[in-house]
């Protein structure tokens, strides 16, 4: 029984040990090697030596993953404890291991520049982080695990550090911080707190000593603490103490450094409170009664709730900030399950509106249709009614009409004969028009016929007037050559027998054609050509 709750205790701080262990955190898996020295040590405080050893039989495989770890704690380190343990000794126990796997991971804390907090602040921050974080899978296979804080504890955490320290509180800007970022881890809400709540605050101490108060009040469980007069066993005069309050225990120091503890009173379920006059309360145990002094009224009041609250919760296995914190998460699970019905049911008001708005469109489409359709029958009525009164109109046309048709049909026949008799008369007409037609046709084809012979005998005489061409260029040609051999005859014959100059050019113009006579042969020739063509023009 005590072995889950310490280890349900105690998980975040360990995992916290376990990643600081991985060599690659997207595998989510460590080294046994590597885990040794972390179980000898929470071995160690919980008088078990050599437990790391097992360690190595556990599993066929040199990893474990922080379920099997997990199991591994469970069954084989704190299964030694014994059923029930006192609530100031389970804390000692939970500080102890905290303290062991702090050892392991706070290489990583610690190397931020510019860091606010001393060591002993972030240890303490640590210790409050893995008291309210939850260990949440870190993907679907859940191989790897992330502790993560919740904004709403976040917020009070930073709220309470920040209202300590004398600082405003934003809470707006701390809630659209928060949606930006979502759940926090450790080293980004170490990092918040130093921007949101450190601001203006250079008081190293003063620092200290609120992240001292946030760590009493959430991991040392302390409900309240304060000054208080206590009356003496021996001598019975009231004396100020330093007093803290926790389930289970009433601590009481000599000053506020707490340093020096004056006592204890133990604080069981069966013990109850009584009021006493000037702002005095008397404490019922089952060892004696306690008389204790307040400064008022109002601080009365204030412990008085205290001391109930401490009553009611020391009996249990789990502290009360424990069972306060269980409860805000039940109390956000239920706000998310009210959240996620209401907009179950917010989307099935969606649908039931969108089909009844569909249902409204198809009703007011169908009242449109039939809007349509009555304006659509009145039209048609009126149509009706109109054309019903032209058909009246149209018989009444029709009688007029028909009077006139006969009238005219009359008027038609008598036409029609005249168009008969002038029908005869064209028809004697085009009989003589075709009758000339043909004859006109039969001319036409005559001068057809001549015009083709005529153009044969054009084509002929073309034919002849090119061999009488070539024949007159024959004929010069041979008057060429003849004229030229002339030429040589009466040189031959000036050589042969010599004569006088008028007799040598008599001579030979007897023998040559005179300039005149020369073109009127070739025209002689030409109209003996050319004749023909005259003729068949």
């Amino acid at each position: 029984m005590m072995a889950s709750v310490l280890l349900e205790n105690v998980t975040n701080c360990v995992w916290q040990a376990f990643a600081a262990l991985q060599l690659d955190r997207t595998k989510g898996y460590v080294y046994k090697s590597r885990l040794k020295v972390l179980t000898a040590n929470i071995g160690t405080f919980l008088d078990l030596y050599g437990i790391e050893k097992c360690l190595e039989h556990y599993k066929a495989t040199d990893t474990l993953t922080f379920d099997y770890y997990k199991t591994y704690l469970q069954k084989e380190v704190f299964a030694s404890l014994p059923d029930k343990l006192p609530l100031g000794e389970l804390r000692n126990y939970e500080a102890n291991i905290a303290e062991v796997c702090w050892l392991v991971c706070r290489k990583g804390l610690l190397q931020r520049e510019n860091r606010r907090f001393d060591e002993d602040a972030i240890f303490k921050l640590f210790r409050v982080f893995c008291f309210l974080a939850e260990l949440v899978p870190d993907d679907d296979e859940r191989k790897s695990y992330q502790v993560v804080l919740h904004p709403s504890e976040a917020s009070h955490v930073a709220q309470q550090l920040s209202q300590s320290l004398g600082c405003d509180w934003d809470e707006e800007d701390f809630t659209s911080l928060s949606v930006s970022i979502g759940s926090y881890r450790l080293a980004p809400f170490i990092a918040i707190l130093e921007t949101r709540c450190l601001e203006n605050v250079k008081d190293s101490d003063a620092i200290s000593e609120a992240v001292n108060d946030l760590h009493q009040t959430f991991v040392d469980d302390v409900i309240k603490k304060g000054m208080l007069s206590k009356k003496g066993y021996i001598f019975p005069t009231m004396r100020e103490y330093w007093f803290i309050l926790r389930p289970g225990e009433l601590s009481y120091y000599k000053t506020r450094s707490e340093r020096i503890k004056a006592g204890s009173i133990s604080i069981e379920t069966g013990n109850r409170i009584e009021t006493k006059p000037d702002n005095k309360v008397v404490l019922h145990t089952s060892e004696r009664n306690f008389e204790l002094g307040t400064a008022d009224h109002m601080t009365r009041l204030q412990w008085i709730s205290a001391l109930q609250t401490a009553i009611e919760h020391s009996g249990g296995n789990q502290s009360y900030q424990r069972l306060q914190a269980a409860k805000r998460r039940l109390q956000r699970q239920g706000r998310l399950q009210e959240m996620l019905r209401a907009k179950a049911q917010l989307q099935k008001e969606r649908s039931a509106r969108q089909a009844a708005e569909g249902q409204a469109k198809e009703l007011e489409a169908t009242v449109k249709e039939e809007s349509k359709r009555l304006c659509e029958l009145e039209q048609i009525k009126e149509n009706l009614q109109r054309l019903l009164e032209e058909e009246t109109q149209a018989k009444r046309d029709e009688e007029i009409v028909r009077a006139l048709q006969a009238r005219v049909l009359a008027e038609e026949w008598e036409k029609r004969e005249e168009l008969e008799n002038l029908q005869k008369e064209q028809i004697a007409l085009l009989d003589q028009e075709r009758g000339k037609r043909r004859e006109f046709e039969e001319l036409q084809s005559q001068k057809e016929q001549q015009l083709k012979e005529a153009e044969n005998k054009l084509k002929e005489l073309d034919i002849e007037r090119k061999i009488l061409d070539d024949e007159l260029k024959q004929a010069i040609n041979k008057i060429k050559r003849s004229e030229g051999a002339k030429e040589v005859l009466e040189a031959r014959l000036m050589q042969v027998t010599p004569m006088r100059d008028g007799d040598r050019i008599r001579r030979a113009h007897s023998f040559i054609p005179s300039t005149r006579e020369r073109p009127i042969l070739l025209e002689v020739r030409t109209a003996s050509l050319k004749r023909p063509n005259k003729q068949h023009q």
